[in-house]
C-alpha cells in the first residue's frame, strides 16, 4: 500500500501548490471541465458526484490505444485482468479475480442492454465483441458492485459501452488491418439521414491466428444497425439490431483428450428505446430488447486411446461401441427484456430515478441438461436511486434494487454513498453496497451425461440444485482530484469486498454412478456439483492518474493492489497482487501521433486452471505510430501497431501464450 499512499500524498501536495499559484481560477471554471457520467446510478451525473469510482475511455483513447477489441482496452483499467483466448468463448475480462473461465460477476451493457451470455453461465465475452470499436463513443467502467442499479450480474462491476449517435457518424468509412499472426480486420460503415431520422450500418470482420500453442484461426464477423428518429418535440425512438458470429479453433497439441476442433458461437439482438420528455425536470424511458444465442461445440473423445484397459472390458459388454464417443456442449438460448424508467427532479436539491424490469431467459441444450425441454427463468426487478444535495458541498446517493427469480427466489441490493466536495477540485467519496448473484441455470440445474448407445461413459457437472445466491458486502473510500489548470486528474479507490457463499464447482464422489462409467476408477474424473464454497475476501487500493503537462502530451498511470483471502488457498492468486499500467500519448509535428503503453502484472492463476500454480509475472509493451491523412474532403489515418514488444507471456493456460504482433491499419472516411 505504501507506494499508493506516497503517490497520492505527492499529488495532493502538488495540487495545493498549483492552486496557490493559480488563484485566478474560479469554481465555475473547474466545474465546466467535469465530465458527465451517464450510467452509474441511471441518472446523468458529474463524475465527482457518482456513487462509485468510474473510468471513462473516450473515443480518442480508443483510437490511440491501437486496440482491436473492447477486451484489449480494459487492460488499461485498474483492477481488470484480460484474456485474449477464444478457448471458452471470446476474449474476456475479469475484475478483482479470474475465478473461472467465464466472467459471471461483471455486467456489460451495450447502450443499456445487458449483453451477458444466458447460455455460457453469464459470460461477457460475446457481449464485449458485439460492436466494432469504430462505432463506440465512450466506455464507462464502474469499478465496484452496482447491483443496486442493474441487478445480479453487476455483482463486482459494470462496463457500459455507449455507441456514437448516427448523426455524428454520417458519410462512409473504410478500415483495414493486416500483419503478423494472421491479423486481418476489415470494416465498412455508412451513415446517412436528415433532421428527423439518422441511420448507421456497419459491417466488419476481425481475424487472427490466436495465441501461440493454440488451435487459432479465430474469426469474428459482425453486422450492426442503428436508427434514431425524432418523432416530435418530446418523443424520440432509437432502433438497434445486430449479429456477431465467432468461429474459433479449440484444443491443445499433444493432448488427445482435448483434440483440435472448431466451435461456433452466435449472438443476435434487436432493441427499441422510446424516450419522452415530460418537461424540464422529468422524462420517461421504455426499452425492449430480444437477444438470441447459439453454441456449436462438439468433438469425438478418443476413448480407446485414453483408456485402453477400460475400453477392452467395455467392448466385451457392448460390442457396438466405437473407439470414440461424442462430447457436445451445443445448444441455444434467448432472453427478452422490458424496462420502464422514470426520471424526475423533486426539488432543487433532490433528483430521483425509479422503474421496473421484466426478463425471461430460455435455454435449450440436451448435452447440458439431459433433456431437450427448454429451461426457463423469469425475473422481475424494481429499482430506484435518490440523489440528495444535503448541502452545497455534500451529495448523497441512496437506492437499491429488489429482484425476484423463479429459479432462486428474492434478493435485495441496497447502496448508500456520500460525496463531499472538501475543496475546489477535491472530492471524497465514502459508502457501501450489498449485492447478490443468484446462480445461473447451469449452476442450478446442470445434468451433463456423456453417453453413447445407451451407455453412460462419463459424468460432467451434475448440479444438486442446493446452491443458493452468493452475496457481497462492498465498502469503499474514494478520493477524486480534478485540476483543470494543471491538466491533472487523480482517482483513488480503497475497497473491501467480502463475498459470502462463493458459488463454485467442486468434485463430488457421492453420486450414484449410473450404468457403467469408464472413468469411475479415477477420482479425478468424479462428477462436479455446484455449491456454495468458502467465503472470499478481496481488499486493496487502485488509482488512475492522468496528466497533460503540455498541450500535445498526455501521461496516464494506473495501479491496482489486490489481496484475496480465503481458506481455499487456490483463490489467492485469482488476481495479481500488483498490476501497473503506464501510457504516454504524444502528438508530434506533421499530424503524427505516438502512443507507448506498458503493463506489468505480478503472478495470477490462469482462468482455465484454478488448481494449478500461478502464471509467471509478465510485462507487455505496445507501441503505435500513426500519421493523419487528408485527401480533399476525405480524411484518414495510417498506423503501425506493435503489440507485446517483449517476450511472450502465458494467457489463459500455462501453455498458450500471447506472442508479438505487428500490424498496419489504414482508415479512410468522408
Amino acid at each position: 500500500m505504501r507506494p499508493t499512499v506516497l503517490a497520492c500524498a505527492c499529488v495532493s501536495a502538488l495540487a495545493q501548490c498549483v492552486w496557490a499559484q493559480n488563484s485566478a481560477v474560479s469554481e465555475s471554471d473547474y466545474f465546466a471541465e467535469m465530465p458527465l457520467v451517464l450510467s452509474v446510478s441511471r441518472l446523468e451525473q458529474r463524475l465527482d458526484e457518482t456513487p462509485g469510482a468510474v473510468t471513462i475511455i473516450d473515443r480518442d483513447m480508443i483510437r490511440l490505444s491501437g486496440a482491436r477489441d473492447v477486451a484489449e482496452l480494459l487492460r488499461w483499467v485498474p483492477g481488470f485482468q484480460v484474456s485474449a483466448s477464444f478457448e471458452a468463448d471470446a476474449p474476456t475480462v475479469y475484475y478483482h479475480g479470474a475465478f473461472n473461465e467465464y466472467t459471471s460477476r461483471v455486467q456489460v451493457l451495450m447502450d443499456g442492454r445487458a449483453t451477458y451470455s444466458t447460455y455460457l453461465t453469464g459470460s461477457v465475452g460475446l457481449g464485449l465483441m458485439s460492436v466494432a470499436l469504430e462505432d463506440i463513443d465512450r466506455i464507462e467502467v464502474l469499478r465496484g458492485s452496482n447491483s443496486a442499479a442493474y441487478g445480479a450480474r453487476a455483482f463486482l462491476g459494470v462496463i457500459n459501452i455507449i455507441t456514437r449517435l448516427p448523426a455524428e457518424s454520417s458519410g462512409w468509412m473504410l478500415s483495414a488491418k493486416a500483419g503478423e499472426n494472421g491479423v486481418g480486420d476489415r470494416l465498412a460503415r455508412l451513415g446517412w439521414g436528415s433532421n428527423e431520422a439518422n441511420y448507421r450500418l456497419t459491417l466488419d470482420e476481425r481475424g487472427d491466428d490466436g495465441l501461440a500453442n493454440s488451435n487459432g484461426h479465430n474469426r469474428v464477423r459482425r453486422a450492426n444497425f442503428r436508427g434514431d428518429f425524432k418523432l416530435s418535440g418530446t418523443d424520440e425512438v432509437q432502433v438497434r439490431a445486430g449479429q456477431v458470429d465467432v468461429l474459433a479453433g479449440l484444443g491443445e497439441p499433444n493432448r488427445p483428450g482435448k483434440p483440435f476442433h472448431d466451435h461456433a458461437l452466435g449472438q443476435n439482438y434487436a432493441q427499441i428505446d422510446w424516450r419522452r420528455n415530460l418537461g424540464d425536470d422529468a422524462d420517461l424511458l421504455v426499452s425492449f430488447s430480444h437477444t438470441g444465442e447459439s453454441t456449436e461445440d462438439a468433438f469425438q473423445y478418443p476413448l480407446k486411446q485414453q483408456f485402453p484397459a477400460q475400453f477392452a472390458y467395455l467392448k466385451l459388454l457392448y460390442p457396438q461401441l466405437s473407439d470414440t464417443f461424442p462430447i457436445s456442449y451445443t445448444g441455444t438460448a434467448s432472453n427478452d427484456h422490458l424496462t420502464v424508467q422514470h426520471t424526475v427532479r423533486l426539488s432543487d436539491k433532490v433528483r430521483a430515478v425509479w422503474g421496473a424490469e421484466l426478463r425471461r431467459e430460455k435455454i435449450t441444450s440436451e448435452p447440458l441438461y439431459n433433456t431437450d425441454v427448454p429451461q426457463v427463468t423469469d425475473m422481475g426487478r424494481l429499482f430506484g436511486n435518490l440523489e440528495w444535495r444535503v448541502r452545497p458541498d455534500v451529495v448523497l446517493n441512496a437506492g437499491g434494487l429488489a429482484e425476484h427469480s423463479t429459479l432462486t427466489g428474492d434478493t435485495f441490493s441496497p447502496r448508500l454513498m456520500a460525496n463531499w466536495h472538501a475543496a475546489e477540485g477535491q472530492t471524497w467519496r465514502i459508502g457501501g453496497t450489498s449485492a447478490h448473484r443468484p446462480p445461473s441455470m447451469f449452476e442450478k440445474n446442470a445434468n451433463q451425461r456423456f453417453q453413447t448407445d445407451g451407455v453412460v461413459l462419463q459424468l460432467g457437472t451434475i448440479a444438486s440444485g442446493n446452491v443458493v445466491p452468493e452475496s457481497v458486502l462492498s465498502k469503499e473510500l474514494g478520493y477524486l482530484l480534478e485540476l483543470p489548470s494543471a491538466n491533472l486528474n487523480l482517482d483513488l479507490r480503497l475497497f473491501q469486498e467480502d463475498v459470502s457463499g462463493f458459488v463454485t464447482r467442486q468434485q463430488d464422489q457421492s453420486y450414484a454412478i449410473p450404468a457403467y462409467v469408464v472413468l469411475r476408477s479415477k477420482p479425478r474424473y468424479a462428477p462436479y456439483d455446484v455449491t456454495n464454497g468458502a467465503d472470499v475476501h478481496i481488499r486493496g487500493a487502485e488509482y488512475q492518474f492522468k496528466w497533460r503537462p503540455v498541450a500535445d502530451t498526455q501521461i496516464v498511470l494506473n495501479q491496482a493492489y489486490t489481496q484475496i483471502d480465503s481458506i481455499e488457498s487456490k483463490r489467492s492468486n485469482a488476481a495479481p497482487r500488483v498490476a501497473t499500467s503506464l501510457m504516454w500519448f504524444q502528438k508530434m509535428p506533421g499530424d503524427v501521433n505516438l502512443s507507448v503503453m506498458h503493463h506489468r502484472s505480478s503472478p495470477l492463476s490462469p482462468a482455465a486452471e484454478s488448481n494449478s500454480s500461478a502464471l509467471a509475472p509478465y510485462t507487455r509493451t505496445d507501441l503505435r505510430l500513426a500519421k493523419a491523412l487528408r485527401m480533399g474532403s476525405n480524411s484518414g489515418e495510417l498506423a503501425l501497431v506493435l503489440q507485446n514488444m517483449g517476450k511472450p507471456y502465458a494467457d489463459y493456460t500455462q501453455v498458450t501464450k500471447f506472442d508479438r504482433r505487428a500490424f498496419v491499419t489504414l482508415r479512410l472516411e468522408n
